[in-house]
């Protein structure tokens, strides 16, 4: 299954796509230069913003770290039309939880009213997000995904700089 060049979500169905690359919707392809840009960051630098990303407080709860990136997974519908996204957030594991367990819910009431996406994804995007809450990176190193995201926004704010 093909993986989004941005966020690193599975993409099950659709997607953008923009040359060799492929995204799971707009919003991730309209980041997805920032993704080839990153590449050109100094390894030195992603490290120590890492480093300090990762070990510093929850931006959500202000709570101690370790802090990571967490994705929750949601999915409504309406008779025929059915929507359904991933959500990136950079929390502590208990704000990552909460949004994961949240977006669960929210797609088990919401998610099944849609013919035949509603009925499809709803599950995919439960189990998704089960998945997720009991897995999830391992809180004693910044995983591979916190990192990619640490070195797109550094290469952000490099171009806003340079604007």
């Amino acid at each position: 299954m093909a993986k989004c060049d941005y966020c690193s979500t599975t993409i099950l169905f659709g997607g953008k796509r923009h040359g060799d690359l492929r995204f799971c919707n707009d919003q991730c392809q309209q980041k997805g230069h920032l993704a080839v840009l990153s590449q050109q960051v100094p390894q030195d630098l992603v490290d120590e913003e890492l480093r300090k990303v990762h070990q510093g407080n929850c931006p959500r709860c202000q709570g101690r770290g370790p802090v990571d990136l967490y994705i929750s997974y949601r999915v409504w519908s309406a008779l025929v039309l059915t929507s359904w996204s991933c959500r990136p957030a950079i929390c502590c594991r208990s704000c990552g939880r909460k949004s994961q367990f949240g977006n669960m819910l929210m797609s088990l009431c919401f998610g099944w009213w849609g013919f035949p996406w509603g009925l499809v994804m709803t599950p995919v995007q439960v189990t998704r997000n089960l998945a997720a809450a009991f897995g999830g990176p391992d809180p004693s190193r910044p995983s591979p995904l916190l990192s990619k995201f640490v070195r797109i926004g550094i290469a952000s704010r490099i171009i806003q700089k340079d604007k």
